[in-house]
């Protein structure tokens, strides 16, 4: 059976939703094992056992940390080797494709970004130009590196099992021209990741630099805030929330869309959503193409209006 090596960042005390997508992608493709980079608590080792994960491979090289992506590429090209991993999953975050690109190089083996499927074979399926259409690609040469959407892959409750075996790796330390010299924590907003809400409300141009109704409803919910890559360019929110084609992916039960045209790009991170409400004063939005609800109206007068209401139920 195929030995399927999963990428795992810096988990805390638990796994993220992604990190359990790729475990489960990674039992259906067969053994799965872990290079996992950061502190292993116990949750997190009571978690890998129970998707299945054998083998978790950990760097014993001091100084990683210090490097930016080239320490993390160096220790998952290092614990690639050590597993003889027949392929390697990844998330699809920006930080993880160059790590994926960087050990790729560092391997000889070929990267495929972007996947929403992979099959038995470790044949991936894209979605390209915005949704428009599917394609199937291979890596020719190497083990494939494959970086996984996130929201693609449906995950199963893990069966349980024995705790995984820790097996360092020694890896070479590669020079860096860039090192990180200080870190802060980011403030924690206190709303779920953008990755994993089961609800997203997202502004886009219509907000006009005020997301304070698009954060008020999200926060009436237990949503995440999501924004247009218009909105994020021009510095009303951070890039962070950005979601469409060059942002995240998302596919939460409830995707609420507030001035936002709904143009392809911004369609592609998306569409999968389970119920979609847009709002927005021009009727002819593509946004109401792919909308199971919408509102044709100003956000700032429609939002508020919604948020009171829901808090008035909940109370």
């Amino acid at each position: 059976m195929a030995k399927v090596l999963v990428y795992i960042d810096t988990p805390g005390d638990n796994l993220h939703k992604t990190d359990r997508e790729l475990l489960t992608l990674a039992g259906r493709l067969g053994d799965p094992v872990v290079a996992l980079f950061g502190e292993l608590t116990g949750g997190v080792t009571a978690e890998l056992g129970a998707y299945g994960a054998g083998i978790v491979y950990q760097p014993s090289t001091g100084g990683l940390e210090e490097l930016l992506v080239a320490g993390k590429a160096a220790f998952l090209a290092a614990a690639a080797v050590d597993a003889d991993a027949d392929a390697v999953l990844l998330g699809n975050t920006f930080e993880a494709k160059e790590i994926a690109a960087r050990a790729g190089i560092r391997l000889s083996s070929g990267v495929i970004t972007d996947a929403i499927a992979v099959g038995n074979d470790f044949t991936a399926t894209k979605s390209v130009f915005a949704g428009s259409y599917g394609v199937n690609a291979a890596v020719t040469t190497g083990r494939p590196i494959i970086t996984v959407k996130a929201n693609s892959v449906e995950i199963e409750t893990p069966q349980g099992g024995s705790p995984p075996e820790i097996v360092p790796v020694q890896v070479e330390v590669p020079s860096a021209a860039a090192r990180i010299t200080g870190r802060s924590q980011k403030a924690a907003s206190g709303r779920p990741s953008l990755d994993e809400a089961r609800v997203v409300v997202s502004g886009g141009r219509g907000v006009d630099g005020n997301f304070g109704p698009v954060e008020d409803l999200a926060d009436a919910l237990g949503g995440a805030v999501g924004a247009s890559r218009a909105a994020t360019d021009a510095g009303w929110i951070d890039h962070s929330a950005q979601v469409g084609q060059t942002g995240k992916t998302v596919s939460p039960q409830l995707y609420i869309s507030a001035g936002i045209s709904g143009a392809i790009q911004q369609k592609a991170g998306m569409q999968t959503a389970k119920v979609i409400v847009a709002v927005n004063k021009d009727p002819d939005a593509p946004v109401f193409e792919i909308a199971d609800f919408g509102i044709i109206g100003d956000l700032a007068t429609v939002l508020p209006q919604a948020t009171e209401e829901i808090r008035k139920r909940k109370s």
